[in-house]
């Protein structure tokens, strides 16, 4: 379910910085995958790699914490493994690039913070704490 969720998430966040930033020439299919795009900020292409890269990670660990309604971390590292995978199957090449692995790492932070702290607040009563299970 989380997988799903996430690359929907990607696709409407790509679809959206598309539109928003006006690139024609974007190939949506291909633009979770894409690190071989030449890192500028003046490029739209760009722009929209990234920003979509960080709207899903942030959005996406809001969402797992809703969805399974514990600490999320296993599940974004997990989503995140399986990307890569994806990324490398997809591309039929290992990312190299400096600035893909960049945005992927501050996102799976941004995912795993997030979702921590929003999981934490909503779910507290939820959780089990091992001081907890002493006297059980």
């Amino acid at each position: 379910m989380c997988l799903v969720c996430f690359y929907s998430l990607y696709y409407i966040a790509v679809s959206l910085c598309i539109g928003i930033l006006k690139v024609d020439e974007a190939d949506s299919l291909l633009a979770p995958f894409n690190y071989k795009i030449q890192p500028s900020w003046n490029s739209p292409k760009y722009l929209v790699s990234v920003i979509s890269t960080e709207v899903t990670y942030v959005v996406g660990g809001l969402i797992f914490a809703w969805i399974v309604e514990e600490w999320v971390w296993d599940y974004a590292i997990t989503i995140t493994l399986l990307h890569v995978g994806l990324t490398v199957a997809v591309m039929a090449d290992f990312p190299s690039t400096q600035h893909w692995w960049i945005a992927l790492g501050s996102g799976l932070l941004m995912m795993i913070f997030g979702g921590q702290i929003l999981a934490y607040h909503l779910f507290r009563n939820n959780f089990v704490h091992p001081e907890d299970l002493q006297n059980f």
